[in-house]
């Protein structure tokens, strides 16, 4: 495709048609690994899929409800670099779409998650929240909702 093309809506599949792709897992690159796991565990509520290898443990996976994210360290002077200290108007760097952002809200709360924003309309249609990881990275989790 050139660069001055247009990108048009292609047709929705037939509603019959198999699902093919289930799950993304972004990957974010973390200054210190057992500190970020540490953060989705316990802060996020996540579940630790993954951390090694075992000779070197500079990578990991969490997951929570299908939604997977992948963590990996890789030197000192590597350092992350969340959306939004690129440029003010990228600020998530995932968003999670949740059945029940309000009820998710609270437990974060009592885990003692860090809000960026809280419970509210986060933006144009969308009632949820945004968090911030150990390295600054922002979710937002929300759903679709008409005030």
């Amino acid at each position: 495709m050139k660069s001055d093309q247009v990108l048009t809506k292609q047709a929705e599949p037939p509603a019959n048609a198999k699902r093919n792709l289930v799950s993304i897992s972004p990957f974010f690159i973390v200054k210190d690994l057992r500190t970020s796991l540490s953060h989705y565990v316990e802060r996020f509520g996540f579940r630790l899929d993954f951390e090694g290898p075992a000779n070197d443990r500079y990578y990991g996976h969490v997951s929570r409800d299908g939604v997977g994210i992948m963590l990996k360290s890789i030197r000192p002077d590597v350092l992350p670099i969340p959306n939004h200290v690129r440029h003010e108007w990228a600020r998530w760097d995932a968003y999670i779409y949740t059945l029940d952002p309000d009820s998710l809200f609270v437990e974060l709360q009592q885990r003692g998650a860090s809000f960026v924003k809280e419970l509210s309309y986060i933006d144009d249609g969308l009632w949820g929240f945004e968090v911030t990881d150990a390295d600054g990275y922002v979710l937002a989790f929300f759903r679709v909702h008409n005030e």
